[in-house]
């Protein structure tokens, strides 16, 4: 067996605790490790994506048991890509909280940083649903000590809000997964597969209640309306670096719905088809409406920031509602850099808030590095509105082109395109504002004119570095995801690569 597939899973428990038990007062190390421990996961997923580019699926089983028997991890080209993209963004990320200081601002924040990352690689690459639902829990421990980090009543109440919400969505999906365990038998997600193309429609209405219950959580999860009530408070209160973070985890859930329901509830199962595209779509379409809606009447820019995280991910599920090889490409294209564009976002407000000491949308005192940090919020904002020339702009235009063989294409184009100009506008208006107004006060002082620390500063430039690059390279990734959407579609081959005898266990 191949064992690097379970390093991204091993690694990171490993610092945590090494770094919980050892370096618990010395921040220097405690640093140096978790910088380490974070490239080295970036080189290791590189190796997984080149393993994983030919289009080979690895099945690793862990104690050498079987599939559906013991606990299998899963190596595909969808699985590789989220695990490198994890790794880009992690690595500047922790830099930024280095460079800015604040990992000293609380305790445990590198330990908790690793676990949050070990959950995150272990949803990615895990090919059984309960321990979906283990490395989705060890997710939510974590990341709830690293929202509250640093203390604060807001935050700690805005913490809260965001650990009741999705305790919710936990026993929702252990519902979820008794129910389909109760019909299948199984909760390896390629056996699972297997005996539900062989359930006959006339004894699928508890499969069909367990579908739902489970796309119901994973829309939680991904903060679609009308359940993405925790977003806003929890990512505007966050720390900056977290919240930056914080943008793959809903991309978990995105996951997780284009994991199940191609493999599991494949748009070829009828028993299931007939619902999900609809209920995606739906949701996806006011989701987006209502994200864009919010950057618009937002009163600083933190909640701006998450308000657009909430419209990407409507984004995002109107594109995978046709559960399509072409709009599933288009899909991936647009998560990659509504992922990237959303943490340069929240990397670049709080550039502003360290400099201005709040992130509200009113005229303030000139900032230092003024010029540099426009700049870099107004390339934030084209990304994420979706403006030419960067990636946003590109992945909206191939969701564009991907549905229009759906019924509804009329009314996802208009939602798209209307949703992008009131975003322009939320975006403009909001810049324009707060970069443009500004006032030298009765000083003539500029704002916290103290020199700032440059790492925070070089970190979010390659954040949009990276955006850029998505937009130049956009022939060469197309390709990759095309070659990965065929592969996610290809059920029989995930079975056999997973179970013994071609499903036969």
């Amino acid at each position: 067996m191949n064992h690097w597939i379970i390093a991204p899973v091993i690694v990171p428990a490993l610092i945590a605790a090494l770094i919980v038990l050892s370096m618990r007062n010395q921040l220097m190390l405690q640093r140096i490790f978790s910088a380490f421990s974070t490239a080295l996961l970036l080189a290791i997923s590189l190796g997984l994506a080149w393993q994983a580019a030919d289009g080979t699926i690895t099945s690793y089983e862990l104690g050498n048991w079987p599939a559906p028997f013991g606990i299998v991890l899963v190596l595909d080209r969808l699985s590789a890509l989220m695990a490198v993209l994890t790794s880009v963004l992690a690595l500047p990320v922790l830099l930024y909280a280095i460079g800015s200081e604040w990992d000293s601002r609380g305790t445990h924040f590198h330990a908790l940083f690793q676990f949050q990352l070990m959950g995150i690689f272990g949803a990615f690459l895990t090919g059984d649903a309960f321990n979906l639902f283990v490395f989705f829990e060890v997710l939510l421990i974590a990341s709830y000590g690293l929202m509250i980090h640093g203390g604060g009543t807001r935050r700690l109440r805005a913490g809260v809000q965001y650990v009741v919400f999705n305790l919710l969505g936990s026993t929702l999906f252990l519902f979820a997964l008794g129910t389909l365990y109760a019909v299948t038998g199984t909760l390896n997600m390629a056996d699972m597969a297997a005996r539900v193309a062989e359930i006959p429609a006339a004894e699928s209405a508890m499969l069909r209640v367990g579908a739902v219950l489970l796309l119901l959580v994973f829309a939680i999860k991904a903060a679609l309306l009308p359940l993405h009530f925790w977003l806003p408070a929890t990512y505007a209160e966050a720390p900056a670096p977290i919240a930056a973070l914080f943008a793959i985890m809903t991309k978990v859930g995105a996951y997780a719905i284009l994991r199940m329901h191609t493999l599991v509830f494949g748009p070829e199962i009828d028993i299931t088809a007939d619902i999900i595209g609809q209920l995606v779509l739906g949701a996806g379409l006011i989701t987006l409406a209502i994200g864009m809606v919010g950057i618009l009447g937002a009163t600083g820019l933190g909640r701006m920031a998450a308000f657009a995280v909430i419209g990407s991910m409507g984004t995002l599920m109107v594109g995978m509602a046709g559960f399509t090889e072409q709009t599933t490409s288009a899909t991936l294209y647009y998560l990659v850099h509504s992922t990237l564009a959303g943490a340069a976002m929240f990397l670049v407000v709080d550039l502003v808030r360290e400099r201005r000491a709040d992130d509200g949308l009113h005229p303030g005192p000139a900032m230092g590095q003024h010029g540099l940090v426009t700049a870099l919020f107004f390339g934030a904002a084209i990304a994420v509105a979706g403006m030419p020339p960067l990636s946003g702009f590109i992945g909206k235009l191939l969701i564009l082109d991907a549905v229009r063989d759906l019924p509804e294409v009329w009314a996802i184009w208009s939602v798209i395109l209307v949703t992008s100009l009131i975003a322009i506008v939320g975006l403009a208006r909001a810049g324009s504002v707060v970069f443009w107004k500004t006032e030298t006060g009765p000083t003539g002082r500029r704002l916290r004119a103290r020199q700032q620390p440059k790492l925070p500063l070089v970190v979010t430039c390659g954040m949009m570095g990276t955006v850029a690059l998505l937009a130049v390279f956009a022939g060469p990734m197309s390709a990759y995801l095309d070659a990965t959407a065929q592969q996610l579609f290809d059920r029989e081959a995930y079975i056999s690569a997973v179970l013994p005898e071609g499903g036969q266990p």
